[in-house]
């Protein structure tokens, strides 16, 4: 026996406050000989005698009774969380750690995590701001229960991975540029420029965008943080090309949003474990894909 047993410390826990074993043999429905070798194993196992046995009965040792009183408050401590387990599994509650960028908590989360508290509050979500590749390496490593993710991305074993929305990027452009109805890479290549951070699948694809036209523009500053990006540029101090998803609030007055020529936009998918681990997962799942907007 490498660890000491909680059934074990069950075991020892009764012979003390019974003092017999065969009183705890009957009481933990166990055979003579089985209560008998669970004391001894724990005995071998802390290189100490446990318990004095008598014709009168048996009592702790100084290390047994230091042993017991832990004991006592562990198995409590264990026996309150199983209760809980049980609790939360009969009402398909539990916590679900889900991964996204800051674009999507702002704007697209809230709206089904409100749904999902109303019907579901005991369901406890909580939520991380990540990169795409950080949520997959999660994921894969069973630390995050759902990630929303960029798209495309590669196939990953254990992993799945379902389109859930397509948004249109736009150009935020400080108001007093005077920009056009369509913004072309040329036009604004020509222009200072506020880019998302290379980690991130739309840095890409803007980076794609601009030199199907020929042109490769360099940043003043890269981002990962939308609502700073979109500062700066109210500010004055560069463009930047970001996603507006339906139902996000028109941006600052000092900012004006045009839609772009050729067109772009930011697919999203949501990620996770081919066979989710609990019913609250399940849930969540669900609740994101009724949001889904193509």
């Amino acid at each position: 026996m490498r660890e000491i047993n909680l059934d074990r410390l069950r075991t020892l826990l009764t012979v003390a406050d019974l003092g017999s074993f065969a009183a705890a043999a009957k009481a933990l429905h166990l055979a003579p000989p089985t209560v008998t070798l669970h004391v001894a194993q724990l005995e071998a196992r802390l290189g100490a005698r446990l318990l004095h046995r008598a014709p009168a009965g048996v009592t702790a040792t100084s290390a047994g009774s230091l042993l017991i009183d832990k004991a006592r408050r562990l198995l409590a401590e264990a026996d309150d969380l199983l209760q809980a387990l049980r609790v939360q599994i009969a009402a398909r509650g539990g916590r679900v750690r889900l991964g996204a960028s800051t674009g999507a908590l702002a704007h697209l989360l809230p709206q089904a995590l409100e749904a999902l508290a109303s019907r579901h509050p005991e369901i406890d979500v909580q939520v991380a701001v990540m990169t795409s590749q950080e949520a997959l390496a999660r994921l894969a490593a069973g630390s995050l229960d759902i990630g929303i993710v960029a798209l495309p991305q590669p196939a990953l074993r254990g992993l799945r991975i379902t389109a859930w929305r397509r948004d249109p990027v736009r150009a935020f452009i400080p108001a007093r540029w005077e920009p056009p109805r369509q913004v072309t890479p040329a036009w604004l290549a020509a222009r200072p420029l506020i880019a998302n951070d290379r980690g991130t699948r739309l840095s890409r694809q803007t980076a794609e965008w601009f030199a199907a036209a020929g042109e490769r523009p360099q940043a003043r500053i890269e981002l990962n943080y939308n609502d700073a990006m979109k500062s700066l540029v109210a500010a004055g101090y560069g463009a930047a090309l970001l996603p507006h998803e339906a139902g996000a609030p028109p941006p600052d007055s000092r900012i004006a949003m045009r839609p772009l020529k050729p067109s772009l936009s930011r697919a999203l998918g949501i990620a996770h474990r081919a066979r989710p681990d609990d019913d609250a997962t399940e849930v969540t799942l669900r609740a994101l894909r009724e949001m889904r907007v193509s």
